[in-house]
């Protein structure tokens, strides 16, 4: 049968079926990075890090199209100069000017009554005073009383006020007026729910310190008898009160009313125009036509946008493929592809950000500012050394391909991350890290060295050169150290650091298992140094296997006296006298196991060597007491529920599992007999199909065995016996 191209590919993609929205995401953010980052291939941007504001060019800049663009400087004059003719805004107070009013009428309709009832200048003078204390002075109201025309004097005295209230008082103002209107202010004024406007000169405004020389201007007009004028500040000025206040909120609004109203000021660059001319001092205006330039030449074009396209989807699937077991040789989960299409985000986003900063370190790649190292170990410590390996490649190459690395940029990255990578390498501490950043950073610091000599750079930057090289280095390995802890917990992944914090025998759950079940306890203790020694010598992660068989046998732990490494003598399957139901408590230990291991927040894989520690196999002792009693005893029901090893890991510790338990029953184990008696338990496993799934080969479990027999030769040696007369000679 011939296999058609969509089974390849679909054959290629099955890993990632579960994580669709991975695809999807990392296709959008390479479209966002590539169409509204990238824009136009144009190398202008390169030319404003170039040229510099009073320094010489070394080059021309010709534009390559007409454009029209806003010039900002003149924009922003224009905007400066219009607001400054914008006047102060002031509100006029109806409700105080009514009040001004009805006291002066008060006061003026009491004086009225006095001079109708003819009282005597002192009555009038107390009378006055009492009412309006020294308000009045007393040559005020001598002249006022003693005029023959004191009636018309009141109608006087009512027409000047008016005349200063409808112009209004201003209050005093807080803030300076220079930066408004220099000649006029604003009055805002509701009458009849209508607002008006009026504009005031600012030699006209009348306040409080200017009111008496306002009202004797306006009463030597040439209107009002002289006399009149001589008591008019007096007979006034105790009634006015300020009816005008500044309004910076209609003043603002006043000021963003202009802004929207006003049209940017535009400029014309005509094609074959020379922007930048050899030899000449740039200027401002010079930089600010380049820039205008690269917007208009950056517009995405559709033709331009569509092989862009082209180009994502061809570069998302060649990503996929890299990280598809065919190259990585791993089936990531999700939360692994997750974490590596989160991190190359944050990679590419880097990116964005320090090239829009136009950040600058002289001589030195700019990839010297960016914790490659960082994301590499974070990926090589949770998901795995070849992922570790494409990232290091795949991503510097993106920022390659995308002009934001030159090449000096991505050998620095490319050589960051591979470094990385090989410093962690046999990291079991978390110490370990400090190690390998330091390698890291020499790496780094010995590679800018180089290329510095390459570069023919003056003796000046080699400092630099050390501190920025190293600080990378360091800066990664303790980020590290920081964002490892919360991402091991948050993934669930057994790196070698949580390993290590799990193989403490001083664990909580194995202090426990130490109390209630002590022979179960010193069973796992036994088959960790036997998984852990058969792990190293067939290359398998020795450290994960230790772990698996401290904690493969935790659900024991309710049920322990069930279990014959527990028993003193005396047996309780014998109370149960059914096969079936001790079968039952037997195998149910996996699955009680399985849920401790989850309640505790062990790392998957460990969970998976718990799960598979002993496969489905029989129960074979039980199995055989049922046939005795029904020989239509299902073999099922005597199987254990889990799934043979899946990985090399699993499978030693089901062997070394099998191997401490049944090497117990030996008497006077020899070597030859030990090494004849793995070898058939290991074969017995073989036959039954239990390391079918195990990717064990046949020189492994030969290496398996070969390690069991010595680690239990050292165990189960023979001892000397001493005469008893050479006790009682050493004992008191």
């Amino acid at each position: 049968m011939k296999t058609t191209i969509p089974e390849i590919f679909s054959s290629l993609f099955k890993p990632f079926r579960r994580v669709p929205l991975v695809a999807a995401g990392v296709s959008c953010v390479i479209v966002g990075f590539f169409v509204v980052v990238t824009g136009s291939s144009s190398q202008l941007s390169d030319y404003k890090r170039e040229f510099e504001v009073g320094r010489v060019a070394d080059r021309d800049v010709i534009a390559e199209r007409s454009v029209t663009y806003v010039d900002e400087e003149a924009t922003r004059s224009r905007i400066e100069a219009q607001e400054r003719l914008v006047p102060a805004v002031f509100k006029y107070s109806h409700e105080i000017t009514r009040d001004v009013y009805a006291s002066f009428s008060h006061f003026s309709s009491q004086v009225s009554t006095l001079f109708k009832h003819q009282v005597s200048l002192d009555t009038f003078r107390l009378t006055i005073q009492g009412e309006y204390p020294n308000m009045f002075s007393q040559e005020t109201l001598e002249i006022l009383f003693k005029n023959p025309s004191r009636e018309r004097f009141l109608g006087y005295a009512e027409s000047v006020l008016r005349t200063v209230m409808d112009n209004g008082v201003f209050a005093p103002i807080k803030i300076s007026l220079d930066q408004y209107n220099p000649d006029f202010v604003e009055i805002l004024r509701r009458e009849g729910g209508r607002l008006q406007r009026e504009q005031l000169q600012i030699t006209r405004i009348v306040t409080m310190q200017s009111l008496k020389a306002r009202i004797q201007e306006i009463v030597s007009s040439g209107a009002y008898p002289t006399a009149f004028a001589t008591i008019a500040p007096g007979l006034l000025m105790p009634f006015i009160m300020e009816n005008v206040f500044f309004s910076p909120e209609e003043t603002r609004a006043k000021i963003e009313e202009l802004r929207s109203r006003l049209e940017p000021v535009t400029k014309r660059i005509e094609e074959g125009e020379k922007i930048i001319r050899k030899g000449f001092i740039v200027s401002k205006e010079d930089l600010a036509k380049v820039q205008a330039l690269e917007q208009s030449l950056n517009r995405p074009d559709p033709v331009h946008l569509i092989g862009q396209l082209g180009l994502l989807v061809l570069f998302t699937v060649g990503i996929l493929l890299l990280y598809s077991p065919l190259v990585s040789g791993l089936s990531l989960g999700p939360r692994q592809i997750y974490l590596i299409a989160t991190l190359t985000t944050l990679y590419i986003l880097e990116a964005l950000f320090i090239q829009r900063s136009s950040l600058q370190i002289g001589e030195l790649p700019l990839s010297v500012v960016f914790p490659t190292a960082l994301w590499i170990m974070l990926v090589s410590s949770l998901v795995g050394v070849r992922p570790a390996l494409i990232m290091a490649f795949v991503n510097p190459f993106v920022l390659l391909a995308t002009g934001y690395f030159d090449v000096g940029a991505f050998l620095f990255a490319t050589l960051s991350g591979v470094a990385s990578v090989f410093a962690l390498q046999g990291a079991e501490r978390r110490m370990d890290l400090i190690r390998a950043s330091l390698i890291i950073a020499a790496v780094q610091a010995t590679f800018l060295v180089f290329f510095l000599l390459y570069e023919r750079a003056p003796l000046s930057s080699y400092g630099p050169v050390l501190f920025w090289g190293a600080s990378n280095g360091m800066t990664c390995g303790m980020l590290l150290l920081g964002f490892l802890a919360p991402l091991e917990q948050l993934l669930n992944v057994a790196t070698p650091f949580r390993l290590m914090e799990l193989s403490d025998l001083n664990a909580p759950a194995l202090k426990r298992l130490l109390t209630l079940a002590p022979g179960t306890y010193s069973h796992s203790v036994t088959v960790a140094n036997l998984a852990e020694s058969a792990c190293r010598d067939i290359g398998a992660n020795a450290l994960l296997a230790r772990v698996g068989a401290y904690y493969h046998d935790i659900g024991k732990m309710e049920q322990s006296e069930y279990f014959i490494e527990n028993q003193n003598g005396y047996n309780k399957h014998d109370e149960l006298e059914d096969p079936f139901l001790s079968a039952t408590v037997i195998r149910s230990h996996v699955k009680q196991g399985v849920e401790k291991a989850r309640a505790l927040g062990l790392p998957q894989e460990v969970i998976d060597i718990i799960a598979e520690h002993h496969g489905n196999s029989v129960i074979a002792w039980f199995y055989n007491e049922a046939l005795k009693k029904d020989d239509t005893a299902q073999v099922d029901d005597f199987s254990y529920p889990g799934n043979p090893p899946r990985s090399r890991e699993a499978a030693v510790v089901m062997l070394a599992d099998t191997v401490e338990a049944a090497v117990r029953t030996l008497k006077k184990p020899t070597m030859a007999r030990l090494e004849k008696f793995i070898q058939e338990l290991i074969m017995d496993k073989l036959e039954q199909g239990q390391l079918s799934h195990s990717e064990l080969t046949f020189r492994d479990m030969e290496i398996i065995k070969n390690s069991f027999v010595k680690v239990l030769a050292g165990h189960y040696h023979a001892r000397i016996e001493y005469p008893k007369a050479l006790f009682k000679e050493v004992l008191p």
